[in-house]
């Protein structure tokens, strides 16, 4: 959960990993900014990696930091003069999804819920509220590619919990005329990466490229890169599929990039620099000893390295 704002334009939003990217993005770029970030840390996200030497900036962790914390949430809009959210915080995960739904029901649509509502009622009137979704929403595309107004249809309770948080953050544009901003993103990658850019109010946009790359060649590229060797098959252990398994999510991004924005690194660069900041970059590796083996989510169905 990630707040962001100046002295003088405060903002809050929340986030998992991928978060703390564009809080360190907005930290560089904007050092003068007040940048409020509440974290609920857990397995997948870690923050240390957050280069947080802004005076403005303010992380508030584990225990404060959970977006279901209605009495910390509606403190934060009591306290502080918010212009603009980021939400980006959500469970994540597929197989999860399925083990355990109730709890991202409770995190990704409950959670969300709260936000608004205390948003809603804050004394400071919001600017933005951008909430990132996924391209899981559209389910399974292997032939057809979906722009914004494709329907919807998650396939697995991760996908359908963030479509209905989506249907909930449009209500309060119906009810409210509340200034939101949906995005739907293809997979991120890469130890940074965050979007400029002026938006209209209440719009929806996918971010992505074309540029589509089969797990396996994945695999065997990072492998490649990183060890340098030749038997690339002898560094790659299949485990199985999921029960329910979509290849593809191809998005049409042609409404966003109307509005200027390109990817402005290429998926070779991308990798090359992704592969390169993890070599320099050790501690931020799980620790993967025979006592310290993955979880089944963490191993999911693709191929380990």
């Amino acid at each position: 959960f990630r707040a962001t704002g100046l002295s003088t334009f405060s903002s809050l939003s929340l986030s998992l990993s991928s978060g703390s990217h564009l809080v360190c993005s907005l930290v560089h770029r904007h050092p003068d900014w007040r940048i409020i970030n509440l974290d609920n840390v857990s397995l997948h996200c870690d923050c240390s990696d957050l280069l947080c030497n802004s005076k403005w900036y303010t992380s508030l962790f584990p225990r404060q930091g959970d977006v279901c914390n209605s009495r910390l949430v509606n403190h934060i809009f009591s306290t502080e003069s918010i212009d603009v959210i980021f939400h980006l915080a959500a469970k994540t995960h597929v197989e999860s999804s399925f083990e355990c739904p109730s709890s991202f029901q409770h995190v990704n649509i409950d959670g969300t819920g709260i936000l608004l509502g205390a948003a809603h009622q804050a004394r400071h009137q919001l600017q933005r509220f951008i909430y990132v979704s996924t391209d899981e929403v559209y389910g399974a595309g292997v032939e057809q590619v979906f722009d914004e107004s494709s329907p919807l249809r998650p396939s697995n309770p991760y996908s359908a919990t963030k479509a209905a948080a989506e249907y909930l953050v449009r209500s309060y544009w119906d009810q409210y005329k509340f200034p939101i901003i949906i995005t739907r993103s293809n997979n991120i990658y890469g130890p940074r990466h965050t979007i400029q850019g002026t938006l209209p109010k209440s719009q929806i946009y996918n971010v992505g490229t074309t540029c589509e790359i089969p797990i396996v060649q994945l695999a065997r590229e990072l492998v490649t890169m990183v060890s340098l060797v030749t038997a690339v098959n002898d560094w790659l252990e299949f485990v199985p599929d999921r029960l329910s398994v979509e290849l593809r999510y191809p998005i049409k991004c042609e409404k966003l990039q109307q509005l200027g924005w390109r990817a402005q690194v290429s998926w070779a660069e991308g990798i090359r620099q992704t592969v390169k900041w993890y070599q320099r970059n050790p501690d931020f590796w799980p620790d993967t000893s025979e006592d310290q083996k993955p979880t089944r989510e963490e191993a999911g169905h693709h191929p380990r390295i």
